[in-house]
């Protein structure tokens, strides 16, 4: 049997040399697991403070209106004939946009003719005994006057008689009058079927026809609006604004309208501020105070043709604006102890900065005091940012 051979040792010296090993190895595991836990920087938004034009608006819906509109109306109680006209219809000045025939007096029936012809002659023999008291009266006071004059009648007999003649004259003219109305009524009665004159109801200007209350022949009474007129040219458009909003305009204030059915958005100015608001209740049943802001459209006829009246359009009133201002997103901005602040980010880290703000768009707001021109702040910072803390801004 052949004894195996031994087992050489391994060498001091490479044993030493590779004694720190385990060492490095732990070392670098605990590196790994250190910069593993440490915090990563927050990726975020940014964007720099730089000057520019900016300026604060208002918008809110509005409709069309024109300006001037005219109601034609009947000037008398007749039958209406059938207006020949539908609406949007062109009219100049002076002509006949109605037709209407008088209404004349009902027919007296039989029975109602015989009582008529009977107080006719009740009112003759009336006026005929009023006449021959009267002529009495009349003749008694000359005598009267006579027996005055000679003194053998006393002054109150005279002014009895003078008295009687006065009252026998007024009762003469009375019965005369009765006598006139009964045979007006007689007159008017026998009238009926004699035609009678057309009255042409005329357009009082030039424009189109908006509105036909009355098309179709009917009898119609003394005021029964018949045609609604006006210039659809001639619009201007009322915008309904929260109160707060109407004060802080004043007339002048450029307006742009959108949504309105063209390519372009229109122009307009305004033109006054009702002076009295009003409540309505918004789609969140909330009570507002509104008040009506009328403005002037300022675009030529010929780009808004198509627009009528009574449109909806969108509003966009310029309350306020500048060339030059220092700005930054509104999204930049929030609200810490009171104030406005925002994250300025210096050297890797979100730097917490109080700023005073000024007038606001729906994308931007001005800053008066708190930041410098090309300073980069965090957009929508949130609560995932704070003072002092490493960031990493994204490149968009």
């Amino acid at each position: 049997m052949i004894p195996p051979s031994p087992v050489s040792a391994p060498h001091p010296a490479v044993t030493r040399r590779f004694r720190w090993l385990p060492y490095a190895g732990a070392a670098l595991l605990l590196l790994l697991i250190a910069l593993g836990l440490r915090p990563q920087p927050a990726p975020v938004e940014t964007a720099r403070a730089a000057f520019g034009p900016l300026r604060a608006t208002v918008s809110e819906e509005g409709k069309t209106r024109i300006r001037q509109r005219y109601v034609v109306s009947s000037p008398v109680t007749g039958q209406l004939r059938r207006v020949p006209f539908k609406p949007g219809a062109e009219v100049a000045t002076g002509d006949t946009v109605a037709v209407i025939e008088p209404m004349a007096a009902s027919p007296l029936d039989a029975r109602a003719r015989r009582l008529a012809e009977a107080r006719r002659d009740a009112a003759t023999a009336t006026l005929e005994k009023t006449r021959a008291s009267h002529e009495l009266a009349t003749a008694e006071l000359r005598r009267i006057e006579k027996m005055f004059a000679e003194k053998t009648v006393s002054p109150q007999g005279f002014d009895d008689t003078r008295l009687r003649e006065t009252a026998a004259a007024r009762e003469v003219v009375a019965a005369e009058g009765a006598l006139r109305a009964v045979e007006a009524e007689l007159a008017e009665a026998g009238a009926t079927t004699a035609p009678r004159a057309m009255i042409d109801v005329r357009a009082p200007v030039a424009g189109r026809v908006l509105l036909v209350f009355q098309e179709s022949e009917r009898p119609v009474t003394a005021g029964t609006p018949l045609l609604q007129l006006g210039d659809p040219a001639d619009l201007e458009v009322v915008i309904e604004l929260l109160s707060r909003d109407g004060a802080a305009l004043a007339p002048g204030a450029r307006v742009e309208l959108e949504q309105w059915g063209g390519q372009v958005s229109l122009t307009g100015r305004v033109r006054l501020v009702e002076p009295a608001a009003f409540t309505k209740i918004s789609a969140l049943g909330v009570e507002e105070q509104r008040v009506n802001v009328v403005a002037d459209i300022t675009t030529p006829l010929a780009e808004r043709r198509t627009l009528g009246d009574n449109y909806r359009v969108e509003a966009r009133v310029v309350v306020w604006e500048s060339d030059r201002v220092l700005k930054v997103p509104v999204s930049a901005l929030f609200r810490h102890d009171n104030e406005w602040a925002a994250y300025v980010v210096r050297d890797g880290r979100a730097h917490l900065q109080i700023v005073t703000a000024g007038r606001a768009s729906n994308t931007e707001m001005q800053v008066l005091a708190g930041l410098q021109e090309g300073e980069e702040v965090i957009l929508y910072p949130g609560d995932r940012v704070a003072d002092g803390q490493r960031v990493r801004p994204l490149k968009v």
